[in-house]
């Protein structure tokens, strides 16, 4: 490939200018993060966690543990959730092995840094080299695990060095990510960090191939068998369940956003025999009093759905963290927010029910919302045209409907097993 056609002492050179415009790169967005933090609530719980960091580690882990850690980095809460089969199948395979959790982002620090799976739960602190030398010094982990993203330069150098055990895993790749651009040089490098990359599918191992990276493993995805964890081992909520099973048909709105929900609220408020279930992705009270605004049908929140009667009400809105992936069950069909932002949020937490799932255009990134068209349990919309025409198909046709979940919940069945593979070649053993 062309990064090794350069004479070495060039090569050399040009790796020492890229690691410095790296560091430099490093150093601004650590600048900016606190600047940031003066006016940015969200940005100022992670520049304060991560001041806390180093203490917690010193308190936490002994001389004793050190070399004897798993360590586990998730950006954020998407992440950690599918990072979360391997770290519980460790924990009940290997009780005596400690495991270190970080988390770069505050969404999923502050959601689950009380995590029981985990003996440790930090933010990971910013990328620099007396951070990364800090770091590792403190914790010598005995394995280095990263889920699907997060490529940090100085941290894999270190491992690498160091020559701790290194992977990634539920990573997939695409052709336009800065590791196949011709400018891409230093996060290729990173790639060669890695003991072994633990891919979704085979497109990625061929583009990995492509670049001279390979020690990969196509293993699959493990947010399926999370999924299928939460599916064997959901708690019943009786209000979710009471207030769907008052209405032949139920649509669960999860993780929704405005754009989403000016989308199905009118079609909501026009068709008396639909129930709506409202799980936003952010429910401060302003967030609520908008949203409550744009509702013409009799409306309740979970948190004080318990004193009322709950069948009098078309629409209940999910105020509170943790229940939405057991709440997908007490639905016919489902609306996946986020697809007219950033991307879409969880399918799978939906489709492991044998429910089809509707979702917005911004799905690229996304191999499961592919899939889940492919097969027929999935449905992508552009605007409120199109959700008018498949919400009318889906409440009108008993079929369609139950051939569309039907082909979700197989979909689902069909992608399980990524945890075990990767379990038991990381750590030799059976789980």
């Amino acid at each position: 490939m062309w990064r090794y056609a350069l004479p070495p002492r060039n090569e050399i050179f040009l790796i020492l200018t890229m690691n410095a415009l790296y560091n430099l790169g490093i150093a601004a967005m650590r600048l900016g993060a606190k600047l940031a933090a003066t006016r940015n609530k969200k940005i100022k719980k992670m520049v304060e966690g991560q001041s806390r960091t180093f203490d917690i580690l010193a308190r936490e882990i002994t001389a004793a543990d050190r070399g004897h850690i798993v360590w586990i980095h998730a950006a954020s809460l998407g992440e950690f959730e599918q990072g979360r089969p391997l770290i519980e199948m460790i924990k009940r395979t290997m009780p005596e092995q400690r495991i270190l959790l970080t988390f770069f982002s505050p969404s999923g620090y502050e959601v689950r840094k009380d995590y029981k799976g985990a003996d440790v739960v930090c933010y990971l602190p910013f990328d620099t080299p007396s951070n990364v030398t800090q770091f590792l010094d403190m914790v010598s982990p005995q394995v280095a695990i990263f889920v699907k993203y997060e490529f940090w330069g100085n941290y894999l150098q270190q491992l690498s060095h160091r020559q701790i055990p290194t992977y990634i895993i539920s990573s997939i790749f695409r052709p336009g990510q800065i590791f196949f651009r011709f400018y891409g040089g230093i996060f290729r490098r990173m790639l060669d960090c890695f003991t072994r990359i633990y891919v979704q599918d085979d497109k990625s191992l061929q583009l990995l191939a492509s670049i001279g990276v390979n020690d990969v493993t196509v293993a699959g995805d493990t947010r399926f068998d999370r999924v299928s964890d939460i599916l064997a081992s959901c708690k019943p909520f009786p209000i979710v369940e009471q207030f769907a099973n008052s209405s032949p048909m139920t649509l669960i709105m999860g993780s929704s956003w405005q754009p989403d929900e000016e989308i199905v609220i009118p079609y909501f408020n026009s068709h008396p025999g639909m129930k709506l279930i409202i799980a936003p992705h952010e429910f401060d009270d302003a967030r609520i009093k908008a949203l409550m605004a744009r509702i013409t049908r009799p409306t309740v929140l979970y948190s004080e759905a318990g004193t009322k009667n709950i069948a009098q009400y078309d629409c209940l809105i999910i105020n509170c963290f943790g229940i939405l992936s057991s709440c997908y069950r007490y639905a016919n069909v489902a609306y996946i927010g986020g697809g007219f932002g950033a991307g879409i949020h969880n399918l799978n937490e939906a489709a492991v029910y044998g429910i089809p799932v509707v979702f917005g255009p911004n799905h690229s990134k996304f191999k499961e919302a592919h899939d889940l068209i492919e097969c027929g349990g999935g449905f992508s919309i552009h605007n409120d045209e199109e959700f008018n025409k498949i919400a009318d198909r889906l409440t009108s046709d008993k079929q369609f409907l139950a051939q569309s979940g039907s082909a979700a919940g197989n979909y689902i069945k069909s992608h399980l097993g990524a945890t075990k593979l990767i379990f038991s070649e990381i750590f030799g053993k059976q789980s």
